[in-house]
């Protein structure tokens, strides 16, 4: 069985914008409660772990020094900085801001030293991370520090000569995207909402990297109200290609839960079973691929209850090898945790009984569709790089 590194601390809550902000840290404790419910954190070959917070040089990776500055200002004086995006609706100043955010920064690093130097195929999950969109020098999107590109930066630190970032919240990664646009040792693919009608409003399928990194930047913009179909559809039609093509020695992956049909903030119609298709497919793909170095990350998801921990919790259970079945119920003492903490009536299943089935695009495609365009868009944009037929 490979090896599982599963990183969790108590602290990681402290990330907590205050009352009423959809980054509620809720969702984390009840995920670790579900994890534990079913018994994950004891498998043998799992191991439940912390990390130090980032330091200074550690964000240095990624992130300019000023604005490492201007969050620990924000935190300790509770001012707004508008410029770096702190202080805002979406990113308001807290007191324990730079430290809650390096906490995260510091396990997604470790998370990836653990996977880079395992002795073999090695794979790990911070369901914590995933802070995708925050900028060298600004914060963005609930994102102050982004682990993940912090991640893919050490990887890069440690000798790794090529990283595949493979991205499915319904947000464009646009923070990783831009942390590595002139960098042809890393291929950054995001599966995400159509930038005309959800934040941030990038992510075009003619984003395809800079100079010398032509087609290392991949970008699948779906239509809103994509469903089960759609969305595996179009995963399927541009991932395991680019990834056979690319070679990467380690994949990185960010699963925000926000593709769900119930998530408030977007407008996409996916299933907690596509979402846990996904997942195992990523898992087979960095096997394939990556000779089994694999970092899984959480992100965004803002139905806290209802959606975020079984998708990070089917996450884990495939990370860990020991898939959990859609219809197993789930149990008693985490429905009634569930209730206690939200007022909320759980779900007790483990699927939302949805077959997640799909077509194969190369089976052929609609031209009409806007589902199918998109695709072509993306596998147009890049595949001739890779010299993959379109």
């Amino acid at each position: 069985m490979t090896p599982l590194q599963l990183f969790w601390d108590e602290a990681d809550t402290r990330y907590d914008f205050g009352p009423g902000h959809p980054m509620d840290p809720v969702r984390l404790e009840l995920t670790m409660s579900l994890i534990r419910a079913f018994g994950l954190d004891r498998l043998p070959g799992v191991t439940v772990t912390g990390a130090h917070p980032a330091g200074d040089s550690t964000l240095a990776l990624v992130h300019e020094p000023q604005y490492v500055a201007a969050v620990r200002k924000a935190a300790e004086t509770g001012q707004a900085d508008p410029e770096r995006g702190l202080g805002t609706e979406d990113n308001p100043a807290f007191a324990a801001m730079h430290e809650a955010s390096a906490q995260i920064a510091g396990q997604s690093v470790a998370a990836a030293e653990a996977v880079w130097h395992g002795p073999g195929p090695s794979r790990a999950v911070n369901f914590a991370g995933g802070l995708h969109h925050a900028m060298a020098g600004s914060a963005s999107g609930f994102c102050v520090y982004n682990d993940a590109a912090l991640a893919v930066a050490r990887l890069l630190e440690l000798g790794a000569e090529r990283v595949a970032y493979v991205d499915v919240d319904v947000h464009h990664g646009d923070g990783v995207q831009a942390a590595f646009y002139d960098d042809p040792r890393v291929l950054t693919i995001s599966l995400h909402e159509h930038p005309r009608t959800l934040f941030p409003q990038s992510g075009w399928p003619e984003e395809t990297g800079g100079p010398g990194a032509e087609g290392t930047a991949v970008n699948l913009a779906l239509p809103a109200g994509t469903a089960d179909a759609g969305w595996l559809r179009a995963f399927h039609a541009v991932v395991p290609q680019l990834l056979e093509a690319f070679r990467p020695q380690v994949l990185v992956s960010q699963h925000g839960a926000d593709t769900h049909l119930e998530d408030p903030l977007a407008h996409l119609a996916v299933t907690l079973d596509a979402q846990r298709a996904v997942a195992a497919s990523v898992a087979a793909l960095a096997d394939r691929h990556a000779r089994g170095r694999w970092l899984a990350l959480g992100g965004g998801g803002y139905a806290v209850a209802e959606v975020v921990p079984r998708a990070w919790t089917h996450l884990v259970a495939i990370a860990a090898g020991r898939p959990i079945a859609p219809e197993t119920p789930t149990p008693e003492e985490w429905r009634a945790e569930v209730f206690r903490r939200t007022g909320q009536r759980a779900p007790e299943r483990m699927t939302d009984g949805m077959d997640a089935g799909w077509r194969e695009f190369d089976d052929g495609y609609d031209p009409a569709n806007r589902l199918d365009q998109a695709v072509l868009a993306t596998r147009r944009a890049v595949f001739p790089h890779h010299g993959l037929v379109v």
